[in-house]
């Protein structure tokens, strides 16, 4: 008796949530308001059909501030190539400083001479951006985090990255006091 109550009660357990899944027959109140706004939208313009028809399907789409096109915000058009860095021995760093805007898309090459080993540091900065990628000899590398960057030898390596949190950040050579020896950047 107890095998068969209970085989009943999972037949009826099984076949709950196919009745739950059925839709309700239409209300006439209903019925009408979409036969209204169906003959609203034959007199209106093509845009104003969309609202109406995202509206009538509960979906909200809201307006940026800018318009950015299909790649987003990080897309070519959007990126601002800032003025080169330079690791040299006895030379500035950056002929000035930099001034950003948090949200702004931005890519700065780092060059350096070979005459010493020198490394740029900066973990504030690097917290302040979010770094897309960094490219060194064309192999493009999309860090979760960044604290220096050490050049033994001549080369270049290109930083794109996000600025977001305001404030005046330095990426400096380390064990270096001179202000010459460090880039500056504000972000606003």
């Amino acid at each position: 008796m107890t095998r068969l109550l209970t085989i009943l009660m999972l037949m009826a357990g099984l076949s709950a949530p196919a009745y739950a899944q059925e839709t309700p027959p239409e209300k006439p109140a209903d019925a009408a308001a979409k036969a209204e706004a169906a003959e609203m939208e034959e007199g209106e313009e093509e845009g104003e059909e969309e609202e109406q028809t995202a509206a009538a399907e509960g979906v909200h789409e809201a307006g940026a501030k800018f318009d950015y096109g299909f790649s987003g915000m990080l897309a070519r058009d959007n990126r601002v190539q800032l003025a080169p860095l330079t690791l040299a021995s006895g030379k500035p760093v950056a002929s000035a400083e930099y001034k950003l805007k948090s949200g702004g898309y931005y890519r700065i090459d780092i060059t350096a001479d070979g005459s010493q080993e020198l490394a740029l540091s900066g973990g504030d900065f690097f917290r302040s951006v979010w770094v897309n990628e960094i490219v060194v000899n064309d192999i493009e590398i999309r860090p979760t985090g960044v604290h220096s960057l050490e050049f033994d030898d001549a080369g270049t390596a290109t930083m794109s990255f996000v600025a977001i949190v305001p404030g005046r950040y330095t990426l400096s050579i380390p064990g270096s006091h001179g202000e010459t020896q460090q880039a500056v950047f504000n972000i606003q």
